[in-house]
């Protein structure tokens, strides 16, 4: 895997947990639980989009290739 495309994932990561810490908060503020099902889906659906963007925006504003354990 390149580095590009591990820096994707670990964006989708952070994008999926920061939507989760949001929903938590919205629980605690006294929000109704839809169920496990759309917030699993919605949850996929903020990293995917997180990843795609990730990696749209990194080659879009020419970001620089970094070594990593001597390699390219």
């Amino acid at each position: 895997m390149t580095p590009r495309g591990r820096a994707a994932l670990l964006w989708g990561a952070i994008g999926a947990l920061a939507f989760l810490v949001l929903h938590g908060a919205y629980l605690l503020a006294g929000g109704p639980f839809l169920g496990l099902g759309p917030i699993a889906g919605v949850t996929g659906l903020v990293f995917a989009t997180t990843v795609i963007a990730s990696d749209y925006f990194e080659r879009r504003l020419g970001g620089v290739e970094r070594e990593v354990d001597g390699r390219q």
